[in-house]
């Protein structure tokens, strides 16, 4: 079993390192690499994601039609003037509403799994590596910054990008799709 992991550690550290070594410009080459991988993590992430909410599908609708279910008949029931009962199901309501909303929480926490693993994987190839700053940061870091400071900005340019990009992707066409009916409920 060991051997498996790593030899899958050996391929993706071959392939990761690819996008490192492109140019014969360091800065560059570290920049492009770092734009990859951090491309890479969001990719993996919003598969991961949109294969979660396609299985979890059903389960979301359902909640999703009892949630408005109860607020509709805990509406009924309010002008109805039966207190107890509106607030019976306003309180059931209320309940589903909760599971949805952690549920779509754990949804976007899935995206950013993949992260760890690039951090470590950055950690074992740059934790040595420090690049000084120009002012006015170098009042702040005199001792240059490491790897994080380059990955972080990347992931959210790549996050941002992606969002532009994934309408017009293969696969993700399909989960844009899925994802503008979700905002449109009733349609």
């Amino acid at each position: 079993m060991g051997n498996i992991f790593h030899s899958i550690y050996v391929n993706t550290d071959l392939f990761l390192i690819f996008f490192y070594r492109l140019t014969d410009i360091p800065i560059l080459n570290f920049l492009i690499g770092t734009f990859n991988l951090s491309f890479i993590c969001v990719v993996v992430g919003e598969i991961s994601v949109s294969l979660a909410i396609k299985f979890n599908k059903r389960y979301v609708d359902q909640m999703t039609e009892d949630m408005l279910e109860k607020e509709r008949l805990s509406m009924v029931a309010y002008r109805a003037g039966d207190k107890t009962s509106y607030k019976a199901l306003n309180k059931e309501a209320t309940d589903v509403w909760g599971k949805g909303f952690f549920t779509m929480a754990a949804y976007s926490a899935g995206i950013l799994w993949p992260l760890p693993f690039a951090m470590g994987w950055l950690g074992s190839r740059f934790a040595e590596v420090d690049f000084p700053v120009a002012a006015p940061l170098s009042l702040v870091f005199d001792k240059g910054v490491g790897y994080m400071f380059t990955f972080i900005p990347m992931y959210i340019l790549s996050r941002i990008l992606f969002k532009y990009m994934r309408p017009y992707l293969p696969y993700f066409k399909g989960v844009q799709k899925m994802l503008d009916a979700a905002d449109k409920p009733g349609q």
